[in-house]
């Protein structure tokens, strides 16, 4: 927490700026959480007055922060579970199978090609949960690897986190 708190934004450290804030609300404030990624590039996007926000990693240095804020962006936007298909957990993978087959059942197909079609579903499934499979949110002939790519060639989202701060 100290490393954070001693990071520089501009001009100021966090610790600095959470003192400007203090001074202006009057509200005792504190840090009390932070999300990290370490990645060659890394990007952010704040959305609805900072109420949701999102980072990502980037498997190359010096990208375009455009770029990055893009794939932020489809990361507020779509809400994905995971960066690519490896990432997600075998338990959601599993019950996404067995999902497949049980509509496919009540659907009346027949047992030998349930396993089949399950996994057609769960390729429909990977389109929209997972980030690099997603429809790119400007161009939806793109999916996000193919935008990537088409911005520099080989790049991928290495991880993102996603913060939605709601109010109770």
């Amino acid at each position: 927490m100290e490393e954070v708190l001693n990071l520089a934004i501009g001009d100021r450290t966090v610790a600095e700026k959470i003192t400007d804030e203090i001074g202006k609300t009057g509200e005792k404030m504190e840090l009390g959480a932070y999300e990290c990624i370490e990645a060659p590039t890394v990007a952010a996007y704040d959305h609805l007055g900072n109420k949701l926000s999102t980072i990502v990693g980037l498997t190359i240095e010096g990208v375009d922060a455009a770029i990055g804020r893009e794939v932020a962006m489809q990361v507020a936007a779509m809400n994905p579970i995971a960066a690519n298909r490896e990432e997600v957990p075998a338990e959601v993978v599993a019950q996404e199978l067995e999902i497949g087959r049980e509509k496919a059942r009540q659907e009346g197909k027949p047992e030998a090609i349930l396993d089949k079609i399950a996994e057609g579903r769960l390729g429909k499934f990977y389109k929209e949960a997972v980030l690099m499979e997603q429809e790119y949110h400007r161009d939806a002939k793109l999916s996000v690897a193919q935008y990537l790519d088409s911005e520099v060639k080989g790049l991928k989202v290495s991880s993102f986190k996603r913060v939605n701060l709601n109010e109770d």
